[in-house]
């Protein structure tokens, strides 16, 4: 019997694309999904399968290492956009706005908790702190390869435009420690400006 594959949501990928585009070019672009082994998602992509995800943002950092951190953290604001005008709606996200910094990060951590399984994959997510609000992802399947500084540059910028857009503008979002670091986890300190 097989252990079912864990699944990260599409937009890991799909926001990568036109990222890469502009950065690349195109047929370049298909190159470097062609070598990480990754398929082009349809754009109603359902969940992926978390090793393509995987490979994926690890060919970005071979393949691209000095353009990496922003391709990612480009590719993580537009799937923070992603998120702001199709999984959260209106209504959630006035009552969000609406209330004051502390409550609203409580309300949306709550809510980005739920969800981490789309994110996080086999990962284990979790609210460490609320002062300074602190996440960590334990075994954050897209943290392959060893670095010798924190890589996870789409995860923060995903954070960063959620909390930005909904609760502090002018958050910053700074990963203090990483798996590709030889961590047990990822760690995200959000910090209002």
């Amino acid at each position: 019997m097989t252990a079912a594959v864990a699944r990260i949501g599409p937009n890991a990928v799909l926001q990568h694309l036109p990222v890469l585009d502009a950065a690349i070019g195109e047929a370049l672009r298909g190159a470097l999904l062609h070598r990480a082994g990754v398929d082009t998602p349809h754009p109603d992509a359902g969940m992926l399968p978390e090793p393509q995800v995987a490979r994926l943002h690890h060919a970005v950092r071979l393949f691209l290492p000095d353009q990496a951190p922003a391709i990612q953290r480009a590719a993580g604001l537009g799937t923070g956009d992603y998120i702001l005008a199709h999984r959260i709606p209106m209504p959630a996200q006035r009552l969000i706005r609406a209330a004051p910094g502390f409550l609203g990060a409580r309300i949306l951590s709550a809510a980005i908790t739920r969800h981490a399984w789309t994110f996080a994959g086999s990962g284990a997510f979790r609210v460490v702190s609320h002062l300074p609000l602190t996440f960590e992802i334990a075994a954050n399947p897209l943290a392959q390869g060893r670095a010798g500084a924190p890589i996870c540059h789409w995860h923060a910028a995903v954070f960063e435009r959620l909390f930005a857009r909904l609760v502090w503008p002018g958050v910053q979002v700074r990963e203090t420690a990483c798996c590709a670091c030889g961590a047990p986890v990822c760690r995200f300190e959000l910090r209002p400006r």
